[in-house]
C-alpha cells in the first residue's frame, strides 16, 4: 500500500512540476475535465504521456533485475550484467540504421534481448547442469562471466553501429543509449507489458521462493525447474526488451530495486516481485521529473541521473549489509 502510494505521488510529482509548475488543484481539474487550456494541453499532450513511459519502463527493469537474480541466484545479476540489454541495444539500434519503424524497431530489441540471454545460457549450460548435482551454486559465476564477456561484444557493436550511422541520426542514437523519454511513446505498451509479466509471474511466487533453495530442492518439491527457467528468461528479457525500445538504456535500476527492497520487506517473491514493480516506476518517474526540472529548459538523459544515483545507493546498501 505505501509503495502504491508513493508510485500515485510520483506520478502527481511528474505531472505538476517543471518549466511551467501546476498547482495541485488546477492538476485534478484538468486531468478530469480536459479544455483547451495551456495547463491541459501541457499535462495532456507533454507530462502524461512521458510520465507513463518513466513509470513502465522503471517497473519492467526492477522486474526484469528481480527474475534475473532468482534465475540464477545471484544478487548481482540484471538485464545489463547478463548483456540482455546489449542485444536489445544491437538490435534496436540496427533497426534504427536501417530506417525501419517503431514496431520493428521493438521487435528487434526484443529478439536481441532474447537471443542474448540464450547464448549466454548456451555457453555455460554444460558447466551450470554439472554443478547442479553437486553444488547448484558453481555454475553461476560462470554464467555471470558469461554475461559481461557477451556485453562487452555487444558494446563493441554498438559503437560499430554508431560509427556507421550518419551524422544526422547519431544525436538521437545518442540520446537513447543514455536513457531519454522526452519522446512520450510507448506508454501505454510498456504499462500493458508491466501489468500483463506481473500477472504472469505472480502466481509462480512459491515456487521461485523454492527455487532460490537451489534447483535439486527445487526439484524434490515438485517444481518444474526446465520450464520455470524458460518463463523467467523469456520474461524477463521481454521486459528488457520493452524498456530498451521506451526510454532506451537505462542503468540501475534493475539491480537497485530488488535490492533495497529485498531489505526492506524480504525476499518473498509473491511479494517482492509486485513491489519492484511499483517501486521501479516511481524511481523513474522521479529521476524524469528531476532531469527535465535541474537544468530547465535543457533537458538531461534520465539515465545519467539513475547512474549518478544509483552508484552511491548500491554501494550504502552494500556496507549497510557488511556492518
Amino acid at each position: 500500500m505505501l509503495l502504491a502510494l508513493l508510485a500515485g505521488a510520483a506520478l502527481a510529482l511528474a505531472l505538476a512540476f517543471g518549466s511551467h509548475a501546476i498547482a495541485p488543484a488546477q492538476l485534478l481539474r484538468v486531468l478530469l475535465r480536459p479544455d483547451d487550456s495551456v495547463e491541459a494541453q501541457i499535462v495532456h499532450e507533454l507530462r502524461l504521456p512521458r510520465a507513463l513511459v518513466a513509470f513502465g519502463t522503471g517497473g519492467l527493469l526492477a522486474l526484469a533485475g528481480a527474475l534475473m537474480q532468482v534465475l540464477l541466484r545471484n544478487p548481482l545479476a540484471d538485464p545489463y550484467v547478463m548483456g540482455a540489454s546489449g542485444g536489445a541495444a544491437v538490435g534496436a539500434l540496427g533497426a534504427m540504421l536501417c530506417g525501419l519503424g517503431a514496431a520493428f524497431t521493438q521487435g528487434a530489441a526484443f529478439g536481441g534481448a532474447l537471443a542474448s540471454t540464450a547464448l549466454v545460457f548456451a555457453l555455460a549450460r554444460r558447466e551450470f547442469a554439472g554443478a547442479a548435482l553437486i553444488d547448484p551454486g558453481l555454475g553461476a559465476p560462470r554464467l555471470l562471466l558469461a554475461g559481461v564477456m557477451l556485453a562487452a561484444l555487444w558494446t563493441a557493436l554498438v559503437t560499430l553501429l554508431l560509427t556507421l550511422s550518419p551524422e544526422a541520426r547519431i544525436r538521437g542514437m545518442l540520446f537513447w543509449l543514455a536513457g531519454d523519454v522526452s519522446a512520450g511513446s510507448g506508454g501505454a505498451t510498456s504499462l500493458a507489458v508491466l501489468a500483463a509479466l506481473v500477472v504472469l509471474v505472480w502466481p509462480l511466487g512459491r515456487s521461485l521462493n523454492v527455487m532460490l533453495r537451489g534447483p535439486v530442492t527445487a526439484l524434490s518439491l515438485g517444481v518444474r525447474v526446465v520450464a520455470l527457467r524458460r518463463v523467467l528468461f523469456v520474461c524477463a528479457s521481454l521486459a528488457t526488451a520493452v524498456a530498451m525500445t521506451s526510454s532506451g538504456a537505462v542503468g540501475f535500476v534493475g539491480l537497485v530495486v530488488p535490492h533495497a527492497l529485498r531489505l526492506a520487506i524480504g525476499n518473498d517473491q509473491r511479494v517482492l516481485l509486485p513491489a519492484c514493480a511499483l517501486a521501479g516506476g516511481a524511481l523513474l518517474s522521479i529521476a524524469d521529473t528531476a532531469a527535465r526540472t535541474v537544468v530547465a529548459p535543457q533537458q538531461l538523459p534520465v539515465g545519467l541521473l539513475t547512474a549518478l544515483l544509483g552508484v552511491p545507493t548500491f554501494l550504502a546498501l552494500l556496507l549497510g549489509r557488511a556492518r
